[in-house]
């Protein structure tokens, strides 16, 4: 029988975009259907394989998105969006193959979800690009998204801490204005593509709080201010305002966290 490790690496390194999306929710349903093996026998890559396009840009080198209901702006807004599901099937498969054997079973469960998902999300964002007469890979896309998980690699609690609980967190924060555009403008396809995924992202985040309290109570440590310590020490970014609390909470995100860092 396959193992899970295996089979999660071989997921990352399947470059093209729909082949790694069915990898990814080809790898979740063998697991939950009992046909991978408990072993964890070989490494996850430092960096997935990628396709040749999009070009990845230094964040400093992205051309600036313009506002408003353009054409090319909500081209741009969706493939920006495209790209972040796309970096965040690795990320959730990465959090599963590297940290699992150290995190247990549940673990394993919880983000091979996440990882599916994502999938599903970059797959519905992919035809929306098509709809509009694109695809992913025709813009530019930002080259900083994996930084946090290198950053991170030899240490689950500083994983979690800065992927779902910052990164993912900041999702919530973002997108509810977004979809407020989107449906704003007439695009209801748009709004429930957005709605499904702040949905599915409160989960995520759940996942992450959940696993990182874990950690915190295994290492003795108070939870809030270990992930502050952690977040110092891991994310070169800011944690920013405005925050949306209420979706934050129902993940188990409290401003307790993340109130007394924020700039």
């Amino acid at each position: 029988m396959t193992s899970v490790a295996r089979a999660i690496r071989a997921a990352l390194l399947t470059p093209a975009p729909r082949a790694k999306c069915f990898a990814a929710r080809e790898v979740a349903r063998a697991w939950r259907k009992g046909a991978l093996d408990w072993r964890f026998d070989v490494t996850m890559p430092d960096t997935p394989a990628w396709p040749e396009v999009p070009q990845l840009l230094p964040p400093a080198q992205m051309p600036k998105r313009r506002r408003g209901g353009s054409e090319s702006g909500r081209i741009a807004l969706w493939h920006s969006l495209a790209h972040i599901e796309f970096v965040a099937i690795d990320l959730a498969l990465d959090m599963a193959g590297r940290f699992g054997a150290e995190m247990g079973e549940e673990f394993v469960s919880d983000f091979l979800d996440v990882a599916a998902d994502e999938a599903m999300h970059f797959a519905l964002l992919a035809r929306k690009l098509e709809s509009l007469g694109t695809h992913y890979g025709a813009l530019p896309a930002h080259a900083g998204l994996w930084e946090a998980a290198h950053a991170t690699r030899g240490d689950a609690a500083a994983r979690l801490a800065v992927v779902p609980m910052v990164l993912e967190a900041r999702g919530l924060d973002v997108t509810p204005a977004t979809l407020e555009r989107v449906a704003a403008a007439g695009d209801t396809h748009g709004a429930k593509i957005l709605t499904r995924i702040l949905d599915d992202e409160i989960r995520h985040v759940a996942f992450g709080t959940k696993h990182f309290l874990r950690c915190a109570e295994t290492q003795q440590q108070a939870p809030e201010s270990l992930w502050q310590n952690l977040v110092k020490r891991h994310f070169k970014g800011s944690v920013k305002p405005p925050f949306n609390d209420s979706a934050r909470l129902a993940a188990g995100l409290s401003r307790e966290f993340y109130a007394e860092i924020a700039h």
